[in-house]
């Protein structure tokens, strides 16, 4: 059963814009949000993808796309937001993060009569679904239309474009201290699934699964792919050359994605997924080739 948030705790009516986020909470607006506060970098890039860039008047560190994004005022990080300061911005939609953000800190804004709008696409429908009902908040149907469909589009195409080619067993490292890698049901693993991947941790019960240098041994992947903490940051790779017995180090097989490209559910996730399908395309030419 949905649960209901309307902003100044009117009751919906015909004129409201309505939308049901990640928490399956419909929230009602009076009127199109003109100043939106995004509290996770995604979130922030999702805002922008719908069309409702210039109305974004908060956000949090690391919303660091679209480049104008990085001048919009900053209210602390995903995990402490700057209350005092976010208040003081006034925005009339907060955009929130299921798992990201401190859950007491979104309480208090909601008791503050602001109504939040949590997301978490955790698959590809999810992320244009989220653009779309952003974009009903904003009043900027027409522009977060255009851009859904294009990343369902983009995305089915990837998909038909890889399902046959021959599996490669993959290893996504997405954190290092402490290792951490994805299951089949994190968003990555279904990239790895669309690029014809098999996911050597698909299988563990968590969506991000602690593992240990033992257990990549034992799983031994033709293909290492790692994000790192920066987009030129690649020392993570680097750590695994010390294992010549792993296929992946003995066929060189140690690729490298930017992270925002693939660990954020924003329409980039096309451009980091078409990354990640080429990287193991070049692990099944040197298979042929040997």
């Amino acid at each position: 059963m949905l649960s209901g948030v309307v902003a100044n705790d009117v009751l919906a009516d015909d004129h409201s814009r309505c939308a049901v986020d990640d928490r399956e909470r419909e929230v009602c607006l009076y009127t199109s949000a003109q100043r939106i506060a995004t509290l996770s970098p995604g979130a922030t890039e999702l805002t922008y993808a719908a069309g409702a860039g210039d109305q974004v008047v908060a956000v949090v560190s690391y919303s660091d796309y679209p480049p104008e994004a990085k001048d919009v005022a900053s209210v602390g990080s995903h995990t402490r937001i700057d209350l005092e300061a976010l208040v003081g911005l006034a925005p009339d939609l907060v955009i929130g993060w299921v798992t990201g953000n401190p859950a007491e800190q979104l309480e208090t804004l909601e008791a503050l009569g602001m109504p939040v709008f949590y997301i978490e696409p955790r698959n590809f429908e999810g992320v244009a679904s989220a653009i779309e009902r952003l974009a009903k908040l904003a009043g900027t149907e027409s522009a977060g239309q255009s851009v859904a469909d294009n990343f369902r589009s983009r995305m089915a195409e990837l998909a038909v474009r890889y399902r046959d080619r021959e599996p490669v067993r993959t290893f996504y490292q997405v954190w290092d201290e402490p290792l951490m890698s994805v299951n089949d049901a994190h968003l990555i693993g279904q990239v790895i699934e669309i690029c014809g991947g098999v996911n050597v941790f698909g299988e563990q019960a968590r969506l991000v699964p602690r593992i240990d240098d033992e257990a990549v041994l034992a799983a031994n992947p033709e293909a290492i792919v790692a994000g790192g903490m920066g987009e030129e940051n690649r020392h993570w790779l680097t750590h695994w050359e010390q294992y010549s017995n792993l296929t992946a180090v003995a066929d060189d097989n140690l690729f490298f994605v930017p992270p925002s490209l693939i660990q954020r559910p924003t329409p980039r996730l096309m451009e980091g997924s078409q990354i990640l399908c080429e990287k193991l395309d070049i692990a099944r030419q040197k298979r042929e080739r040997d």
